[in-house]
């Protein structure tokens, strides 16, 4: 009995030894793949011995034409004269490798691409539609991101980009990468840049509103659109694409940044895609309110935005143009700094105020460039009506704003008066932005809208406008005085309402502001 007791403890005590010693073993083996080789286990369930030399990993469902075979070999890649763990087995890296080659197939099938196109991906940080491009038969295929990631991808970046003029037959912009761009408009015209004549760009986007797509046609002045088509994204990022298909023309490529000619007196017709966006902003006040200093100020919750309604990512340029601005804070710091929907945008600010009252307040505010004129139809000297005494401190609502007139009509008004110069306010509006550009104005001008918005038509600057935000001034009933309408103004209601009803007509997207 004690004999066997004896030996069954022998035993055990060696199997015991054999798992310790495999258990260091795997721990050592471990160190070493961390510490010392720098590998990953990003292939085998198990690091324990070494993948051979000879492995392969076929990527399921590549094209035809291409082996789809990442070798071991190229696991590792050297960087700096150090060896980085690569992506290429990862379950993420195949299936975009995977959807891209799908994409490419797609596109070599109806003929926008071909083994022997010359080819760039811009920003891909990982290389995969590089990859995928190689993997389909296009072996001239480079890419290029902020970060370079050799062999695929070299350093450069969508608005300044490494290559020389006509360079490439095919450019791609996968991910939605020129969404994403805060300069747009020299992504674009990098991409049109490098691209020969009659080469190709096929880009990926996440916007499918109308007006994001025909700002996206704009940024692109030197192409034509060949095609576009909706398709299902790969990963929840991207869960829907617009893919969309440009191609050059002639040698002439455009910095996108370019603005209108101020001299150009040219008409514009609104486009169908911004009379669209119209049918979709809030009701006009048809009946004339008894309270309009109740009515038209709760009116102002109402207000559709344009960025709350389409995507403005596309633009070149943000800019905002308040014309009567008064203080800082009676609307660009109370309204348009905190409430207006800048989807993260920065917009440039043009205050328009020609009470010298106000003007030394806005030389301590940053990033808003004081105008100190009044808008007008042409540049000549004014008479501007004084209310209240200029000589007491300006609060932040300020004082009662006065009007306008030409100097030889300054005997119409019965107070105090003083001398301004006007400028023309439509033909600065053209040599400032294009129609690239997203552009806002908030017009209180105490009734020279009547004089401004017909030349913003006869110019054809309205069409640079994408949204308005005007008071109109009319003779209104009187909250001081019950039953009386204010005698400072001679337009009615009705012509005010005739007034928002042409512009949006036309087109153009104006809310009544108060």
């Amino acid at each position: 009995m004690e004999h066997t007791t004896g030996k069954s403890s022998f035993l055990r005590n060696i199997l015991v030894r054999l798992l310790f010693f495999g258990v260091f073993l795997i721990v050592v083996r471990f160190a070493y793949v961390i510490t010392i080789t720098g590998e990953s286990c990003n292939v085998s369930d198990f690091c324990f011995f070494s993948m051979p030399e000879s492995f392969n990993f076929v990527i399921a469902g590549a094209g035809p034409g291409a082996s789809a075979i990442t070798s071991h070999n190229a696991v590792q890649s050297t960087v700096g004269g150090s060896k980085q763990p690569d992506l290429y087995t990862s379950k993420d890296w195949i299936k975009s490798v995977h959807f891209y080659s799908s994409v490419f197939q797609d596109l070599i099938s109806e003929g926008y691409l071909s083994p022997e196109s010359k080819s760039l991906c811009v920003e891909t940080p990982n290389g995969q539609e590089v990859y995928a491009l190689k993997e389909m038969g296009v072996s001239d295929a480079i890419g290029i991101s902020k970060k370079a990631s050799k062999p695929l991808v070299t350093k450069g970046e969508g608005h300044r980009m490494p290559f020389d003029d006509n360079t490439f037959d095919f450019v791609f912009s996968g991910g939605g990468r020129l969404d994403k761009s805060l300069q747009p408009s020299d992504f674009a015209a990098e991409i049109a840049r490098t691209l020969k004549p009659e080469g190709l760009v096929v880009v990926h986007t996440k916007a499918k509103d109308t007006y994001s797509f025909n700002s996206f046609i704009d940024l692109f002045n030197c192409c034509q659109l060949v095609k576009w088509h909706d398709i299902d994204g790969f990963d929840s990022s991207m869960p829907y694409i617009r893919e969309i298909v440009l191609r050059k023309q002639g040698d002439g490529y455009g910095r996108g940044v370019g603005k209108s000619d101020g001299n150009s007196d040219a008409k514009c017709s609104v486009p169908g895609h911004k009379q669209e966006i119209v049918r979709n902003a809030e009701p006009l006040i048809i009946e004339e309110p008894l309270k309009p200093w109740l009515t038209l100020k709760r009116n102002i919750k109402n207000v559709k935005y344009l960025p709350s309604m389409v995507d403005i990512s596309f633009k070149s340029r943000y800019v905002y143009v308040d014309v009567g601005a008064r203080s800082y804070g009676s609307s660009i710091g109370s309204w348009f700094k905190k409430q207006y929907p800048k989807q993260n945008k920065t917009f440039e600010v043009y205050a328009i105020e020609a009470d010298k009252s106000f003007h030394q307040e806005y030389g301590l505010k940053k990033g808003v460039t004081l105008l100190p004129y009044a808008a007008w139809v042409k540049n000549e000297t004014l008479t501007f009506e004084i209310n209240g005494d200029p000589r007491q401190k300006v609060q932040d609502k300020g004082r009662g704003m006065g009007r306008i007139q030409p100097l030889q009509s300054s005997g119409d008004f019965d107070g105090e008066v003083d001398k301004i110069q006007g400028f023309d306010f439509a033909n600065w509006l053209k040599s400032i932005v294009s129609e690239k550009d997203f552009v806002v104005i908030k017009m209180d001008v105490e009734g020279t809208e009547f004089d401004l918005i017909p030349k913003l038509f006869e110019t054809g600057a309205i069409c640079l406008v994408d949204e308005i935000f005007l008071e109109c001034h009319y003779n209104r009933w009187q909250r001081c005085c019950p039953g009386q309408r204010s005698p400072k103004y001679e337009k009615t209601y009705g012509q005010c309402l005739e007034l928002f009803t042409s512009l949006r007509k036309s087109g153009v997207l104006v809310h009544q502001w108060w």
